[in-house]
Formats: structure tokens, C-alpha cells, sequence
């Protein structure tokens, strides 16, 4: 049988060792770092195997998902560039894209390196909370480089489709990035800004689904979020630029009490949101 490697058992590498079990051919096993891990990972079926011995792992790995911190990524592939399959596939889930295509220029020429992002995930981290089905209905990004080979890239869409991702996705990195900073981190960004208000903690009781879930995400991953944050802050920026300008403009009209201009504010944009819900195509298509 041919061999899947999945770098990292935490919530998104233990889900797809999960969900890729009985993917065609292939055996799905684990690397984790900790023997604690790699305990849990057999005791509860996640992924075929699982090991400590990153190096043997990757020595015989058809094809490696790296499922570990963005910055631990760009190291990884470094530090591990004799050490994959030649021929083999190598690729990420992680969601900020250019830094990783760039940093997967270190491996050598043939091993082959397609990015991508499943857009999935919980609040919660670490193998207990894997869930085999967390992909499914998500939309998988692929982000292949210029000399990707077809073969792969479709490879890569027959697991989304197995894992029961939505659809897959082919753009390029900076369109990724550009759009993850706003459908995503800046989701985040406004969850914790949210929780820094003085007064949260005299609102318990109070709260209503609206504010639930507008602080679900607030409690994330404190170091993958600040990497992420910070190897996309350009696109980042600019997003929370526009965002606190209409803040302000929200602020301004209802401090003036302009009732007819709040309410055309208000309508334009709950019709956009109307219109983002409707059947059709969706933004990243």
C-alpha cells in the first residue's frame, strides 16, 4: 500500500487521519511529537498508524500533509528536505499561503509541493477534539506552484471529495491570502476585540446567539493565530482599515441621530448579505 503521512495529530492533522482511512490505496499514518499523542492516535483508530520517527515516516511517504504552525512549516521543510519520498507529494493545510509557497522552494526539485487550505475547523485544539467529519461541506483551497504536476493537484481533489469537502478551489496565493484575511482573520480579530470590552464579564447571563456566536472563534490557538496574523499583515491591514472606517461611519450617523441615513445604511447592507446567501456562485469560485 501506498503511504499518507500526516505531520502534526492535532485538531486538523488527526481529523484528515481520520477522515482519509480507506482513501484508495494508501495507508494514513500519524507523526506526532509527543508518545502521549501517538497513545491516543492507536488507541482510537486516528489514522492507520502512528510514530514518533518523523524521518522514517517521510522516507516513505507517497505523499505528506503538514499539519503543524505555519512558522514550524516553513522550518520543517528545511530542515527535512533529504528526507522526503522522491516523487512524492508534499503539502500543508495551513491558512496563509504565500509565506508557505515560498518556503517550499527548499525542497529539492523532485518533490513535488502543492499548497492547501481546508476551510474547516473549531475553537478547540489538540487530537481528543479530531472529528471525522470536521471537512465535510468545507470548501478546500488548492494553491498549486507554476511546475506542479496535474497528477497531484488532482490527487489532492479526490481526497477534498472523499473527505466530503464542498468543492475545491484552484487561485493563488496572494487572491488566498487577500480573502482569508477578510473571511476569516478578521472574524477573528473582531471575536477577541469583542472580548476585550471591561464590561464582558457583567454581561454573563445576558449574552444571546448573536453574541455567542460573534465570540466563538475568541478563543483560539494563541500562538497559530498571532503567526497567522503576523505573515499576513499586509492583506490584514488593509481589511481592518476598511472595516474601522465603517465603524466609524456606523458610529458617526447614530451619534448624529440621522434615522433615514441608518436606516439606508442598514438596508444596503443587509441586502448584500442577502444577496452573499443566495444560491450561486461562491466568492473563491
Amino acid at each position: 500500500m501506498k503511504k499518507i503521512v500526516i505531520v502534526g495529530l492535532g485538531l486538523i492533522g488527526g481529523s484528515l487521519a481520520l477522515a482519509l482511512k480507506g482513501f484508495e490505496d494508501y495507508k494514513v499514518v500519524g507523526v506526532a511529537r509527543r508518545q502521549a499523542t501517538v497513545d491516543y492516535a492507536l488507541s482510537h483508530g486516528v489514522g492507520d498508524e502512528a510514530t514518533l520517527n518523523v524521518t522514517a515516516a517521510l522516507r516513505e511517504a507517497d505523499v505528506t500533509f503538514l499539519c503543524i504552525n505555519p512558522e514550524d512549516i516553513v522550518a520543517f521543510m528545511r530542515e527535512h528536505r533529504s528526507h522526503f519520498k522522491p516523487g512524492s507529494l508534499v503539502t500543508d493545510v495551513c491558512g496563509i499561503k504565500g509565506a508557505i509557497m515560498e518556503a517550499s522552494r527548499a525542497l529539492p526539485p523532485e518533490v513535488d509541493f502543492v499548497g492547501s487550505h481546508p476551510m474547516a475547523g473549531t475553537e478547540f485544539s489538540g487530537i481528543e477534539h479530531a472529528l471525522t467529519d470536521m471537512f465535510r461541506g468545507a470548501h478546500y483551497i488548492i494553491t498549486p506552484r507554476e511546475d506542479s504536476r496535474p497528477e497531484n493537484v488532482a490527487l489532492l481533489a479526490r481526497m477534498a471529495d472523499y473527505l466530503g469537502c464542498r468543492d475545491v478551489v484552484n487561485t493563488t496565493p496572494a487572491e488566498h491570502d487577500a480573502i482569508i484575511a477578510y473571511t476569516s482573520q478578521m472574524m477573528h480579530i473582531i471575536a477577541v476585540s469583542v472580548c476585550d470590552d471591561e464590561s464582558l464579564f457583567t454581561c454573563k447571563g445576558y449574552e444571546g446567539s448573536s453574541f455567542r456566536g460573534c465570540t466563538r472563534v475568541a478563543a483560539l490557538d494563541v500562538d497559530l493565530w498571532t503567526q497567522l496574523f503576523s505573515l499576513n499583515a499586509p492583506a490584514l491591514t488593509v481589511c481592518l482599515d476598511a472595516l474601522l472606517g465603517h465603524l466609524k461611519a456606523y458610529r458617526d450617523v447614530i451619534a448624529a441621530g440621522d434615522e433615514q441615513r441608518l436606516k439606508k445604511m442598514l438596508a444596503w447592507s443587509s441586502d448584500r448579505k442577502r444577496q452573499m446567501d443566495l444560491p450561486g456562485p461562491d466568492l473563491l469560485s
